[in-house]
């Protein structure tokens, strides 16, 4: 079966259960050009129904292996559930690095479960906008739950924080105490913590500290009071019970109107990413004419200064 390569057809067709028209989809949100813009015109309208929760944590902690046991149980529930892995991407091709998870491969046959890799494009380590584009698209595609799940590297930590409702950080004893957990700031991303691979030494130690933190963060009443859960993921322990918790956090977000800020603050950051991306473009189109050359020349040459020649450069952008 062919694959349609007008944008309306092919959105009707990931719509209607082809995944190779999904993955067509979502690598022409990739190309970044006129076309992505007309996709996500499209698609945008269709979203909003999709429950989006970010994975994070050290690597090694076991969030792929949690991502594959918490799949099973949602598709037990008879939801249709995406994945989204983001990978650090070669400086080369841009592309990612660790593809598509080993140990998710027993779902790819599932009709009801779609797996992609993403690179990070670049983005100093953070989620790239192509990656927040898909996950539009994934939620206009019919699908329940979406699972961002990050290498766990660099800016990607607060990024999930901007596209995720729920986001679950993942531990394992050996990532140190509570206070290289606040260090690394996933006391501040953190709605659900997961201490994985909880029958090895010092768990118990780790999940204290990590409530007694929680405990001593500002809150009242309606204060989400961030849940601490053991889980095994290899033996598919306290995996029910990490989903009871995130579920608690889901109907607090829609019940406390946290819900609705978390959008705005997604849709603030499509908006920024699409103004960068459009004044990016305008400035390599400038500096790739004779008058940037000898713009940049200049600045070597220093006849100009740096701030300057931006403020030139901008105003030809304009």
């Amino acid at each position: 079966m062919s694959i349609p390569s007008d944008p309306k057809l092919l959105l009707n067709e990931a719509r209607a259960g082809n995944r190779a028209a999904l993955a067509r989809l979502i690598s022409r949100i990739e190309t970044r050009n006129e076309d992505t813009k007309r996709i996500i015109e499209l698609l945008y309208p269709l979203t909003g129904r999709a429950q989006v929760w970010g994975i994070t944590g050290p690597p090694g902690a076991g969030k792929s292996t949690l991502v594959d046991r918490l799949i099973a149980k949602l598709r037990s529930e008879g939801k249709k559930v995406a994945v989204i892995a983001v990978d650090p991407s070669s400086p080369f091709s841009g592309g990612a690095i660790l593809g598509d998870r080993i140990r998710m491969q027993q779902h790819f046959q599932d009709e009801g479960v779609y797996i992609r890799s993403l690179g990070t494009r670049g983005r100093h380590g953070g989620l790239s906008h192509s990656t927040k584009e898909a996950v539009l698209a994934l939620d206009a595609t019919g699908f329940d739950v979406v699972l961002v799940e990050t290498a766990g590297v660099g800016q990607t930590e607060l990024d999930i924080l901007k596209l995720a409702q729920t986001v679950i950080v993942v531990l394992v004893p050996e990532s140190g105490d509570s206070i290289q957990v606040m260090k690394a700031g996933l006391m501040e991303i953190s709605d659900v913590f997961a201490v994985n691979k909880s029958d090895r030494p010092e768990a118990d130690k780790l999940v204290r500290e990590l409530v007694a933190n929680v405990g001593l963060n500002p809150h009242d009443e309606h204060s989400w009071m961030i849940p601490v859960c053991k889980t095994e993921a290899n033996r598919d322990v306290g995996v029910a019970e990490l989903l009871e918790q995130i579920a608690k956090h889901q109907a607090y977000l829609e019940t406390s109107g946290k819900k609705a800020e978390k959008t705005k603050a997604f849709l603030r950051e499509e908006l920024v990413d699409i103004l960068i991306e459009g004044l990016k473009s305008s400035l390599d189109s400038v500096l790739a004419t004779d008058g940037g050359r000898e713009l940049l020349d200049q600045l070597y040459r220093k006849e100009i200064a740096p701030y300057e020649a931006a403020k030139i450069l901008s105003g030809r952008a304009g």
